[in-house]
């Protein structure tokens, strides 16, 4: 059993008397945390100058951070305390790191693409994209609407399509039937028009090239549609600004070649 020290009092009483400035003190550690947290908040304004913030503090992250691939995109994990970021990851100069790591891990996969069981739409002389699509997606349609007037403007590419079924039901089924057609891009077009035959064609090859197309989805990663890779950079969604930044690339380079 632990004595009480009848001298304890008056030991805390002459500390306080004489001392008051040391009990008032922080812990060396939070000392040590603040002034970290201090360092810390002059470094992100100095080296992110236009970034406006305030409550500057420390986050419940951490440890270590790594960054794993799940499906396409980059997340970061902290087993230190057990969490998961979706987010994206800049350095001073403004580079997206994590849009390069998945563009990387993007190119890497596409090298084992097998592009043979694509159904391709376009001039072999056009600037080829790599399209995950899906007949029930509006996006995907409308994708295929802007494809169609970059035609008729007499920009057109080459589109090396893969079908991404697990989403909507009755996808796999309208992908089959596309595949199957004695002219796909014909019913390609009529099935992206949102013109939905009565009857579905089935056929065996047609069938084995959905489930291709299925396994080319797990092995880029995709994870939603329309999906796009552009000279080896993951476009996920319809964005135009960065086809367009494609297409006037492309014909910048073309330009230059000639």
């Amino acid at each position: 059993m632990r004595r009480a020290d009848p001298f304890r009092g008056l030991f805390c009483l002459f500390g306080a008397a004489f001392s008051p400035v040391v009990l008032a003190q922080p812990s060396p550690d939070a000392a040590l945390l603040s002034q970290a947290a201090a360092k810390a908040e002059q470094q992100l304004r100095q080296s992110f100058m236009n970034l406006q913030f305030d409550e500057f503090r420390l986050s419940p992250v951490r440890g270590p951070l790594y960054q794993a691939n799940a499906g396409g995109r980059m997340v970061y994990y902290a087993p230190e305390s057990d969490n998961v970021l979706f987010a994206a990851i800049y350095d001073r100069h403004g580079i997206n790191l994590t849009a390069l790591a998945q563009d990387a891990t993007a190119r890497k996969r596409l090298a084992a693409l097998d592009r043979s069981q694509a159904l391709v739409i376009g001039p072999a002389d056009a600037p080829e994209v790599v399209e995950f699509t899906d007949p029930d997606c509006p996006y995907c349609r409308a994708l295929d609407r802007y494809w169609a007037s970059k035609a008729a403007e007499g920009k057109p590419v080459r589109r090396h399509i893969f079908f991404v079924t697990g989403i909507h039901p009755g996808a796999a089924a309208k992908a089959e039937h596309i595949l199957c057609a004695a002219d796909p891009e014909a019913a390609f077009r009529t099935m992206y028009s949102g013109a939905t035959p009565e009857t579905l064609t089935q056929c065996e090859a047609g069938h084995a090239r959905v489930a291709a197309h299925g396994k080319a989805v797990l092995q880029v990663g995709v994870s939603g549609t329309p999906t796009l890779i552009l000279d080896g950079k993951i476009v996920s969604g319809f964005q135009q600004s960065e086809i367009e930044i494609f297409l006037d690339a492309k014909r910048a380079s073309d330009h230059v070649a000639r």
